[in-house]
């Protein structure tokens, strides 16, 4: 976070440009190669192209799949879009996470440790999340195009665009006050899952105990249907407890209005629910778990976000500049999609031409060899000790 350091930083984010919108904007026409290149141009480039691919994959959810709509070619257009674009940025990715195993700059790890320091990147699991949906509503969309698939395939559709959506968060991390606020929230739900992990077991405890007095004459927890497993209903109550909805009329034995009390029947049809039996255990323990989780469990959660939001403001400025320089770095080498397809296949051409991949070349020694690769961990330690050094001072704190 040196002064130097930051504006070394400036220059690279603006490729040695005027910083100020209107001369950066002008050298488009007088250097239109350095405005072309600069990181700021295609950072801003690749999330505009991102809002218009959000704006056509909107569009393609909000419409049914089996309606005349996708005859037209609009809605071939918008789809096929979203794909292309989809292919280019997630091939970016690849590269961000294994990149050239000899190219200068990159610490030399193998390829499982740099999978593993991809993902320890929040953001990086969120892309690679959407990219799994879509790949997997995709694959039911046109695999198995029978109407019975279309409902799964919109889920994991919207599904994924939900997340695209989150995605959009990311675009606040170069912003000096927005930046910091964006990483309070991803700490905070590192923290949430953490009282998750304690909300899952006792909420798993309180259920059975629910369930096994209230419906003690069921037979089998599981049936065909999934959608009529006892599971869900042993979760609902406690879960919703959580937030006061204390469905009380059923814990009392008193609901639901739509269940029915002829065992032959919800013997044989499991979508159709048994009467509740009141027992005063099963109100003793609700009360008892309404108090312990309202009480302990929320208030613990919210005195973790407390300590993470001081924790990450005392430290914002730090933080706002590893975030800075970490998408600088990002875009300094990124292509935005689908600018990246045919540049990209053209390097893959290039690699898979030579004898030798990335940049050593053919006819060295292997004492070259040798004192290139020392040359690479040495300048690779150079470039990545701000990255260590700010990565430890955080994790200190």
């Amino acid at each position: 976070a040196h002064t130097c350091s930051q504006k070394y930083m400036n220059k690279q984010w603006y490729n040695r440009l005027s910083p100020k919108i209107v001369p950066f904007l002008k050298s488009a026409l007088s250097k239109p190669r350095k405005f072309i290149f600069a990181p700021r141009t295609k950072y801003l480039l690749n999330y505009v192209i991102f809002f218009f691919v959000l704006a056509m994959y909107s569009d393609f959810v909000l419409t049914s799949i089996g309606d005349p709509f996708y005859d037209t070619i609009k809605a071939h257009v918008f789809e096929y879009s979203m794909y292309v674009w989809a292919v280019g940025d997630f091939i970016e990715e690849l590269i961000a996470c294994f990149g050239c195993k000899n190219t200068p700059g990159r610490s030399h790890r193998g390829y499982w440790s740099r999978v593993l320091r991809h993902l320890n990147d929040f953001w990086n699991v969120v892309d690679l999340l959407s990219f799994l949906l879509l790949t997997i509503a995709l694959c039911v969309r046109h695999a198995y195009p029978v109407p019975p698939t279309f409902t799964f395939a919109r889920n994991m559709f919207a599904l994924s665009l939900l997340v695209m959506y989150l995605r959009i968060l990311e675009v606040f991390l170069i912003h000096r006050i927005m930046g910091p606020t964006i990483i309070m929230i991803k700490e905070m739900l590192k923290d949430l899952l953490r009282f998750l992990i304690i909300a899952v077991v006792v909420v798993l405890g309180v259920g059975i105990y629910y369930h096994a007095n209230m419906w003690p004459d069921h037979q089998s927890i599981w049936s065909d249907d999934w959608n009529n497993w006892r599971i869900w209903s042993i979760i609902y109550f406690p879960y919703w407890q959580l937030y006061a909805e204390l469905n009380l009329e059923t814990v009392d034995g008193n609901g639901p209005t739509n269940c029915t009390k002829n065992r032959t029947i919800w013997e044989n049809d499991p979508s159709k629910t048994g009467c509740s039996q009141e027992d005063w255990t099963v109100q003793a323990i609700a009360g008892i778990y309404v108090l312990f989780s309202n009480l302990l469990l929320v208030n613990l959660v919210i005195a973790m976000f407390s300590y993470t939001f001081e924790r990450v403001q005392e430290n914002s400025e730090k933080l706002w500049h590893f975030q800075r320089y970490t998408v600088i770095c990002d875009y300094n080498r990124r292509i935005p999609s689908p600018f990246n397809l045919i540049p990209r296949l053209v390097q893959l051409i290039f690699l898979l031409k030579r004898d030798r991949s990335c940049d050593i070349k053919i006819g060295h020694t292997e004492i070259d060899l040798m004192n290139t690769k020392e040359k690479r961990k040495k300048s690779a330690l150079q470039k990545n000790f701000q990255k260590i050094i700010s990565f430890r001072s955080y994790n200190t704190k």
